[in-house]
């Protein structure tokens, strides 16, 4: 469904001296600096999968996304989705793709909704059989007949989120770009619009790509990941994978009678291990001490802990998918 291949985008970068004398020289003789946004990366999308797309800010996220929108054209390398290159005949292309961009609206804002879809279907060429089976298939999986007949600009993040969701499906889509689509969103609302997102998938077998900075939208949606950093791709792979990759840590949470006791503890010197194997973070109700499960037993660490402090409360846990990807960034994508 979606090739890419060897993908890299450049930017030109305007050097120039500092003050007027090197900006008047700009303008004559400019120097450029090549920057790589996008480099070399390669990856492949089947049909009906949700890929979660991941990446800090400035990793060259955003910019792959618009090369795989059409909206950019690459330096090098291919991409190929449902058979058509995305920046050559665009007029086509968009036909068979819906975006949904978490901070902007592609809704009329002062037309009641059920005239915004209306229109839509008429850009889009939607025959009218088609169209009225897409809007109740739609009514039933975002629930907007309670809100369908008011204007945009009154509706409630939550309403606009699900609206936008529609607005991008009506034209039965084979590709779903989704950017930050539960952004904003108080927790019940994020669920609601999780639960609409998986059953569009699995009953349309809608192929969708996911960008986000909320790894529950991940963990809820994707069982895949491609995560770049600094234009590069690190990691294409399962969520289990990663979670057994790079989660070798383990998370101790404990409440003590005295948290001044915990100061008497030193994991380094006791384990004999670098100060990245161990991460401590305090509260006035709990501690949690994270640790290197390769180098230091759990049984080891209870032991070492219960031995020279008085604990109210103790658990282990795995660490969270967050705190994994944090790693990944400060560590591995760094080396």
């Amino acid at each position: 469904m979606i090739y890419v291949d060897g993908v890299t985008k450049e930017f030109k970068k305007v050097v120039k001296d500092s003050g007027l004398k090197g900006s008047v020289k700009s303008l004559f003789n400019r120097k450029y600096n090549i920057v790589k946004a996008v480099n070399d990366i390669s990856f492949h999308v089947p049909k009906g999968e949700i890929l979660g797309f991941i990446g800090a800010n400035g990793a060259g996220k955003s910019t792959t996304i618009k090369m795989l929108t059409g909206i950019l054209t690459p330096t090098e390398g291919r991409i190929e989705i449902n058979g058509q290159i995305p920046f050559k005949n665009r007029k086509k292309y968009v036909k068979e793709i819906g975006v949904v961009f978490g901070q902007r609206t592609q809704l009329w804002w002062d037309l009641p909704l059920v005239e915004t879809f209306s229109v839509l279907k008429q850009v889009y060429q939607v025959e009218d059989k088609a169209f009225n089976e897409r809007m109740a298939f739609l009514n039933e999986v975002l629930e907007l007949n309670d809100f369908i007949k008011s204007p945009v600009r009154t509706l409630s993040l939550g309403q606009r989120m699900r609206a936008d969701l529609a607005a991008s499906m009506i034209h039965n889509p084979k590709v779903l770009f989704l950017d930050e689509p539960t952004i904003g969103l108080d927790v019940a609302v994020k669920n609601n619009i999780r639960k609409a997102i998986t059953e569009i998938n699995e009953q349309e077998k809608t192929t969708i790509i996911l960008t986000t900075h909320d790894l529950n939208d991940i963990e809820s949606l994707c069982k895949r990941i491609v995560m770049i950093d600094k234009g590069k791709l690190v990691y294409d792979g399962s969520l289990t994978e990663m979670k057994t990759q790079f989660g070798k840590y383990r998370e101790v949470n404990m409440s003590l009678f005295s948290n001044e006791d915990f100061d008497k503890l030193n994991f380094v010197s006791e384990f004999k291990v670098n100060d990245e194997d161990i991460k401590i973070n305090r509260s006035k109700e709990k501690i949690t001490v994270t640790f290197n499960s390769e180098k230091i037993s759990i049984s080891n660490m209870l032991s070492y802990i219960l031995k020279n402090v008085q604990v109210k409360d103790i658990s282990v846990n795995d660490v969270n998918i967050e705190e994994i990807i944090c790693r990944m960034y400060g560590k591995e994508v760094s080396d």
